[in-house]
């Protein structure tokens, strides 16, 4: 009897923790209105690292230096009559200020076995979770399932205007055959019990909506009486729409995931008092919170130039998110918060995502996770927050956060984000290699 051959090894993790640490430490800071330090080095960077396995990538250039990455991998083995999935990055990070750090945010140091350093999960991780994965499959001549589009965006942390949102308009082809996506922000995981960790994929994410309202009066000396001065009818215009209670309203997504939190913990929520099961969720608890409703936050105020001076124009500046189809509501309430005395301008209007948690793709990441966690379990949630995936509109991409993490339940993983001591366990990064190595044999 002949010995049958041991399978191939997946040495797909070996090398994730270098790409991650060489990764941070290229300075890709994005300080927004245009302002970076650019992301060209790390586009050259992710350029010869697939080179250097024989894949051929293409850079554009939005702007000098504003550089985005785009590579066709389809090695032969591929079944090539599935339309291609995207998988998509960005390269770019928010600023970091070094003072308020234990480490150099640029140093990528290990310490407590995790990476330190801005980006170390927004995201650089997934970023050297992906080329570790294809590097290894590609040397080891192992073809994904179906043609992969790689993607690197630029200019993901100021909204995308010169990265994603740029190539999506000049150089649509290149995006607009894929029929499936992902991408950062799911994936990661929250411990129920030892028995039992729920891993949340991203499948939907609110829309954006950036307002300014301008309030106009009349100006003046500032020691006389004026019954129409702009900042007092802005302040109060402010005050309405800061202090009011939007209505919970649970889209199709949240009510899915409120049911697998039921079946998981074993309790039956009161859906009048949402937030009070949502608390025993831990930290997670800030990011799933923020999508049970609309949201509008005063963030900036510009008014006068002088303490004696009434000024006659003042303006401020609002944050808001809606739920899939809450646009409409969201303006229409700002408009009647602030009354008729104020204008109320959008200056950002993006497009909210969605998918439906369901087919072969849903399949395939709880296949995956399973491989490296027999007790896995994926359930699907909204972000509050935005990613790439808004640039894809009329393109009837299904987008997905799916960068698996295995986390430790004492890790306060949404925090992180943007955060200051923003880490990434290596535990948890080379979990998320072998995962993604997994998914990429059923996706």
């Amino acid at each position: 009897m002949t010995e049958a051959a041991a399978p191939a090894r997946r040495d797909v993790d070996s090398e994730v923790v270098d790409l991650c640490r060489e990764l941070i430490q290229i300075d890709t800071t994005n300080y927004g209105a245009g302002e970076s330090k650019g992301e060209r080095p790390a586009a050259e960077y992710v350029a010869a690292k697939l080179d250097e396995v024989g894949i051929e990538s293409q850079l554009f250039e939005s702007e000098p230096g504003r550089t985005t990455l785009v590579a066709h991998w389809e090695p032969e083995g591929v079944d090539r009559s599935v339309a291609p999935l995207m998988i998509h990055c960005h390269t770019d990070v928010v600023p970091a200020v070094a003072d308020d750090w234990q480490v150099d945010p640029f140093a990528a140091e290990v310490r407590d076995d995790m990476i330190w350093g801005r980006g170390a999960v927004d995201m650089k991780d997934f970023d050297a979770m992906l080329l570790s994965v294809v590097r290894s499959r590609q040397r080891e001549g192992r073809a994904p399932r179906r043609p992969v589009r790689l993607v690197f965006f630029a200019d993901e942390e100021a909204g995308g205007q010169l990265g994603s949102k740029w190539l999506a308009q000049h150089h649509r082809d290149l995006l607009a055959d894929c029929s499936d996506a992902i991408s950062e922000v799911g994936g990661f995981s929250l411990t129920v019990r030892d028995d039992l960790r729920l891993y949340l994929v991203q499948t939907a994410e609110k829309g954006l909506m950036w307002l300014k309202l301008i309030a106009e009066g009349r100006a003046g000396h500032g020691s006389m009486r004026n019954d129409e001065n702009a900042v007092t009818r802005l302040a109060a215009a402010i005050g309405r729409i800061g202090s009011h209670q939007w209505p919970q309203t649970l889209h199709p997504t949240q009510r899915a995931f409120l049911d697998e939190i039921e079946k998981a913990f074993e309790i039956e929520i009161n859906h009048d008092d949402v937030e009070a099961t949502l608390s025993r969720l831990g930290t997670i608890s800030r990011m799933v919170g923020a999508t049970m409703q609309n949201t509008v936050n005063p963030t900036v105020l510009r008014a006068g130039y002088k303490t004696n001076v009434i000024p006659g124009h003042a303006e401020a500046e609002l944050d808001g998110r809606f739920l899939p189809g809450g646009e409409e509501e969201l303006i229409a309430t700002v408009r009647e918060l602030a009354g008729p005395d104020i204008t109320v301008e959008a200056t950002v209007h993006e497009r909210a995502v969605e998918a439906e948690f369901a087919g072969s793709l849903v399949e395939a990441m709880q296949w995956s996770l399973e491989q490296e966690d027999p007790h896995a379990r994926t359930i699907p949630f909204m972000m509050s927050a935005g990613t790439d995936a808004k640039a894809f509109g009329g393109m009837d991409i299904n987008c997905f956060g799916f960068a698996p993490l295995q986390l430790p339940p004492e890790l306060d993983f949404t925090a992180l984000f943007h955060g200051v001591d923003e880490r990434v366990p290596i535990e948890s990064l080379k979990f998320g290699a072998r995962v993604l190595d997994h998914f990429l044999d059923k996706a």
